[in-house]
């Protein structure tokens, strides 16, 4: 066997006295056909014999172990089961117990056909966390189709100082197994050997009929375990529409006294501080700002843009935070460090704040999970100012305004690092800006268009546009706002397979303004079209506009069992005018129809002026927004979303052609449609 240096990272040995210990007897025994397997062969589908996987932990290590023996009928498979990659934490042990086939009745050993290679593996996380990890490939040579491949192993994962919360919590959740296989016996077993007791809550198993049942919780003392043990099992859950069954294990524990277990570290950490001997400069800095709106924008963006967010810190749950004089001399940070500096800083300017702990990615599931640190992956901070709570993540880069103008974050909940707190829910919220506020004018004449867009971005939209305008190249940019226009005005049925820099032959955009106190990013687009008009198969003549982005296709085609609807959409204001030189059609069902809709979740409203030669539809969005939509609600919601996608998300206007005979023509089509 080819092997790398790197014998910390992995060994060859037998389980640990926690894990099986199955012989090669045992182990064909365990390979038998059955009517079951039979039926998945004459389906096409490769099988698994058998899955035996064990947790097991203690108060110094928690570790992983797993046998299984599936076939490899299916190139594919044989294909990924050729290289195998295991990616490692900090101090995680990956043990190989066994490779073996089964060829035409023979085990054979497969380890000293296996090349192990150690690589570093770091890689940015989604909720602002980084992992330094190594990461353990396996290519095994000679695997053949219809061979059964028998894999055992282990990762053993020994605490650290640093895990001081490992080794006081633990944290764990069971998901069912990969829903293609089919499984002859699948077993799982979770071993608690702690002195905590550890709780486990089932959630969203479900009856014969599929209803999901009331949640279970029970408990396992140093020494149990808790069993899951099937035969002939396969895992018909409909990802796409249901939640998977998963089981929960935690430390047995609630809200208010881990907050008062975290809540020492971190004022430990504050009672050291003082930001006029550690950073005069920016003491100095400070003091030189007289507005205090503008101090805590400073302060803010000074935390953001002036401290590195370093990419190979340590787990989240890892170590405790990082002091600010380090921080702040050192010039970098993970989340928890520069959330501690933007705290110290804002202490200083005296404006009060707060470090909250939240897992953006497992939101939703935060009210299904037992309590438990272990639980969150990212620090943030709450800010308390003119009587109003705001979020910022100071690991954010590149975002500006004042505290009322910066961008919202979209999350509902968090533990707030004080005292005596239960977990908290951000609430419900009403922008008191547009994040789009857009007018649109295309004026035709002589069947020419002249085409202006005037945008206003707020908030996190004009955020991500100034990022956009930075980073993408102008010819990019136009063709996306040309191919916009294309569907808009309905070119993509009159003149699909144009290209769109023949149609917008003069496009240009330009930024027009850009307000960072404000947050406010102006951007123009201009174009002229030299045949303006959408024509249908009839050649009638039309000027059309109509925005899809103010549909809410997301909530429109929402399908789900189990996961209610996320709410997250923007303030909208839009005022699209068309203007032309011939005669409209002034009493046209779509040219004048208007809409009021309220509900529970926002109110819309489109306003029309029309007159002989053109209209202008004045468009007005406002959601309730970071909630969810309750599912006795969410089909008035959706409906609500039909009724603005019914032709009140823009304007159009039907030519009347010049003549005697065309008016009459037009009349009579008009009688009679």
């Amino acid at each position: 066997m080819e092997e790398a240096v790197h014998l910390e990272n992995y060994k060859i040995q037998k389980p640990e006295h926690w894990a099986s210990n199955i012989d090669d007897a045992q182990l064909i025994e365990y390979i038998k056909e059955s009517d079951f397997s039979q039926k998945q062969a004459d389906e096409g589908r490769d099988y698994c014999y058998f899955l035996d996987k064990i947790y097991y932990t203690n108060d110094k290590e928690n570790s992983e172990y797993a046998c299984l023996a599936y076939t490899l009928n299916e190139p594919s498979n044989l294909e990924r089961a050729s290289v195998v990659d295991i990616v490692l934490e900090e101090n995680e042990t990956y043990v190989i117990h066994r490779i073996s086939v089964l060829r035409d009745g023979v085990l054979v050993d497969k380890i000293p056909d296996t090349k192990i290679k150690i690589l570093d593996n770091e890689n940015q996380s989604g909720g602002g966390v980084l992992n330094s990890t190594k990461k353990i490939n396996l290519t095994i040579k000679d695997l053949r189709l219809y061979d059964i491949l028998i894999m055992e192993d282990s990762r053993i994962k020994i605490f650290t100082e640093r895990d001081f919360l490992r080794k006081e919590f633990l944290k764990y959740v069971w998901v069912g197994p990969d829903s293609y296989w089919a499984y002859g016996k699948y077993k799982f077993t979770f071993k608690n050997d702690r002195q905590k007791t550890i709780a486990y809550k089932k959630t969203f198993f479900r009856d014969t009929d599929g209803n999901v049942l009331e949640p279970e919780i029970s408990y396992l003392k140093q020494g149990e375990e808790f069993v899951i043990d099937e035969e002939n099992y396969i895992n018909f859950v409909d990802t796409n529409r249901e939640i998977s069954p998963f089981i929960d294990f935690a430390t047995d524990s609630n809200w208010i006294d881990l907050s008062n277990y975290i809540y020492p570290i971190y004022e430990e950490i504050f009672t050291k501080s003082s930001l006029q001997e550690f950073a005069p400069n920016l003491v100095e800095k400070l003091d030189a700002i007289t507005n205090k709106d503008e101090q805590l924008q400073f302060a803010i963006e000074y935390v953001q843009n002036h401290i590195n967010y370093i990419y190979n810190a340590d787990e989240m749950n890892g170590h405790k935070p990082q002091e600010p004089s380090i921080t702040y001399e050192n010039k970098q940070g993970d989340c928890k460090a520069k959330s501690v500096l933007l705290k110290v800083v804002l202490d200083y300017i005296g404006v009060d704040s707060s470090i909250i702990l939240v897992n953006f990615n497992t939101d939703f599931y935060m009210k299904y999970y037992l309590p438990s640190l272990l639980t969150f992956n990212h620090v943030i901070v709450k800010i308390n100012y003119n009587g109003e709570s705001y979020f910022v993540d100071a690991t954010t880069r590149d975002e500006f305004g004042l505290i009322e103008n910066r961008g919202f974050i979209f999350f509902m909940h968090y533990l707030e690092v004080k005292p005596n707190l239960g977990l908290q829910i951000k609430q419900p919220h009403r922008f008191s800006y547009y994040c789009v506020d857009e007018k649109s004018e295309v004026n035709v004449q002589n069947n020419i268009g002249k085409l202006k867009l005037t945008t206003i971005y707020k908030g996190n939209r004009a955020n991500n546009m100034r990022k956009y305008f930075k980073n993408t190249n102008k010819r990019e940019i136009i063709d996306s706002w040309n191919n916009f226009f294309f569907y808009t005005l309905n070119y993509s049925n009159d003149r699909n397979g144009t290209d769109l820099r023949n149609i917008f032959k003069d496009a240009a955009i330009e930024i027009i303004s850009d307000d960072k106190k404000l947050n406010e990013f102006k951007v123009e687009y201009k174009t002229t079209i030299e045949n303006a008009y959408f024509t249908d198969a009839k050649n009638n003549r039309f000027l059309m506009y109509f925005d899809r982005n103010i549909v809410k296709n997301s909530a429109r085609d929402f399908m789900h069992k189990d996961i209610t609807f996320w709410h997250n959409f923007d303030n909208e204001r839009y005022e699209i005018s068309l203007q032309t030189d011939q005669t409209i059609d002034v009493s046209e069902k779509f040219t004048i129809q208007e809409s009021t809709i309220k509900n529970p979740y926002f109110d819309f409203t489109s306003r029309k002026k029309i007159t002989k030669n053109g209209g202008t539809i004045y468009i007005d969005f406002k959601p309730l927004v970071n909630l969810e939509i309750p599912e006795k609600d969410f089909e008035d919601f959706r409906n609500a979303h039909h009724d603005v996608a019914d032709s009140n998300f823009g304007i159009g206007v039907d030519i009347i052609e010049d003549g005697f005979m065309n008016k009459l023509k037009f009349n009579f089509k008009k009688r009679f449609n």
